[in-house]
This record gives structure tokens, sequence and C-alpha cells, in this order.
């Protein structure tokens, strides 16, 4: 009977991990479009707007997904496969990340290099469709795109190595659950520097203010929007809905190793359930206060960018120092 017992908890571990993991990638799907028209809706009545409501993203996706897909001619495979491409590594990020449980099926492959490469899949893809195109827009897309990332995924390694120093894992859930149970670890001087940096990174991987402006088309400024102009109907649904899932995700990384606090580190079903419920709202402030302080900054000019990234790079440096030397292994 012990055996049988063991198996049986064995498998309701599993069971619980499982739909933790299938929550969360729902949620960031679902989720996304709420997000981004909750940012939207905010900004619009700081600015003395009315706005068009936190639903309206989705009436967008939906409109977009009833009308024809124009491809351009000459594009090759590059182009078709780069809007499922974002969407798709946008949710095995949410699957990876822990968001709502560090006790999932793929707990032990949530590595942050594997989570950074599959982030950077879905951007470089992007910026190849807009190479394909031929265009002059989307060739300055790529290249300003490729531009920016070479700074950010060097700077989201060393933001979150300087967090799995103390961890002594570059595991994200053992990352996330040590922070949970040592709290005093996010206190720290490393810890502080590394949110920073990080928090910088995210506005530049998902294309928010001062880095580049979501809401424009102006020649001059276009990053992310000059490489899709090209796309429309479903294509188009595809990649809006990627990028929105990116931001949530990038969010919700955010929060679960900056405010780890609620996120389930066993087998309770209460406790994924209090943790689903808590990402939501930590997601919903870091939006709010995001899409409030869009409303003062102004968008750096092209050439500032690199300085700003340069600046987060040297942060995050700093902060792996600090935590190499707080953790005492700079005294080895």
């Amino acid at each position: 009977m012990s055996g049988a017992h063991a198996v049986s908890a064995l498998g309701a571990v599993r069971g619980v991990g499982a739909a933790a993991m299938v929550a969360q990638v729902v949620v960031v799907i679902g989720g996304a479009p709420l997000l981004t028209g909750l940012m939207r809706q905010v900004r619009a009545r700081m600015e003395g707007r009315a706005g068009a409501g936190i639903a309206q993203p989705w009436r967008d996706v939906r409109k977009l997904m009833r009308k024809e897909p124009i491809t351009p001619v000459r594009t090759g495979p590059a182009f078709r496969a780069a809007p499922l491409l974002l969407v798709v590594t946008a949710g095995v990020i949410a699957a990876l990340v822990p968001l709502v449980s560090t006790a999932t099926p793929v707990s032990g492959s949530a590595d942050l290099i594997l989570v950074v490469a599959v982030l950077a899949l879905g951007t470089v893809s992007l910026a190849l469709a807009g190479l394909d195109t031929g265009t002059a827009f989307g060739g300055m897309g790529a290249s300003r795109e490729m531009t920016v990332i070479a700074l950010v995924e060097p700077t989201i390694l060393l933001s979150v190595f300087a967090l799995s120093i103390p961890a002594g894992s570059t595991n994200l859930p053992a990352i996330v659950a040590g922070a949970e149970h040592h709290p005093g670890r996010l206190a720290s001087p490393a810890g502080a520097l590394a949110a920073v940096a990080l928090a910088v990174v995210v506005l530049a991987e998902t294309g928010r203010l001062p880095v580049d402006n979501p809401a424009t088309h102006l020649e001059l400024t276009m990053v992310h929007e000059a490489m899709v102009l090209e796309y429309s109907g479903p294509d188009l649904a595809l990649v809006e809905l990627g990028s929105q899932m990116r931001l949530t995700v990038l969010l919700g990384l955010l929060a679960s190793l900056f405010a780890p606090w609620g996120i389930a580190t066993g087998a309770s079903v209460g406790a994924a359930c209090l943790g689903l419920l808590l990402l939501a709202v930590k997601v919903a402030v870091l939006g709010v206060l995001l899409a409030a302080a869009e409303v003062f900054w102004a968008k750096l000019r092209l050439f500032r960018v690199p300085e700003l990234l340069a600046g987060s790079f040297l942060l995050a440096l700093l902060a792996v120092t600090a935590s190499y030397f707080l953790t005492g292994e700079g005294s080895r």
C-alpha cells in the first residue's frame, strides 16, 4: 500500500505541476491583449481621452483574422514563418518561466540560457522577415532591431546570472524558489542593480518607450513597426499577439524574479490558484506603472538608445560583481 500511495502522490504532484504550466500559458495567451488594452486605457485616461476599452486588442485580433492575408511578391519562407514563430516562441517561454509554480514538468529544462535563446529566436525570425520583403523600411527596422538585441540579450543573461550566484544554479525555478525562501537576496545591492538593468532591457526587448514607440509610424523612429509593415490579415494578428505575449511574459519574469511571493513551490492546488491570481495582479500592476511612466517619457533619439542599453549592461555587470563578492565567492 505504501508503494501505491507513493505512486499516487507522485502522480498528483505531476498533475498539479502540469496543470499549473498549462494555466500560465493560457493566461499569457488570453491575458496578453487585455494587458495591452489596460495599458492603452491608462495612457488614454491620463492624457484626457476616453480610450477604446480594455478589450479592444482582442477585437482587433478578431477583425484581422477575418481578413485575407496578402503576401508581398518574391518573399520566401522567412516572411511566412515569422508570425507563427513569434507566437510559438512566446508560448514556449511562457511554459518555461516559473510564473505560477516552480514545480512544473519542464522546470528542469527552464535554464536561463535556453530561455534567452528562445527569446532571441523570435526576434531574429521577425528581423529576417523584415529583410525578406526587400523594402527599405523592412531592412531599416531589421538593422535597428539587431543593434538593440546585440545589447539586450547579454544584459538579460548577466542580470539573471547575478541572481543565480546565490542560488548556485542558472535554472530559473531554482532561482525563484531560492529568492522566495530567502527574500534578503533581493534587498541586496546586487538585486537592486539587476532589477534596474532587467527593467531597462525589458523596455527595449518589447519596443516600449523610451526605446521605441509602439503607437508611431514615423519613418525616422520606427524599429518594430518597420519590420511588420508588409503583414496583413491573420499574419498581422499573429505578429501583434506574439508581441503582446512577449511583453506579458517578460513582465511576468520580472515579477517572478524580484517579487516571487505567492508562486507555488509544491503540489498544492490552492497554492497554484493563489499563484495564478497573484500573477495577474503583479503583471497588471507593472503594466499600469509602465503605461503611466510612458505618458511622461519622450522617445530617445536613435543614436542614444545604444548608450542607454550600454548603461544597463554596465549595471548588470556591476550586479554580477556585487553578487559574486556578497556571496563570499570572491574571497575564495
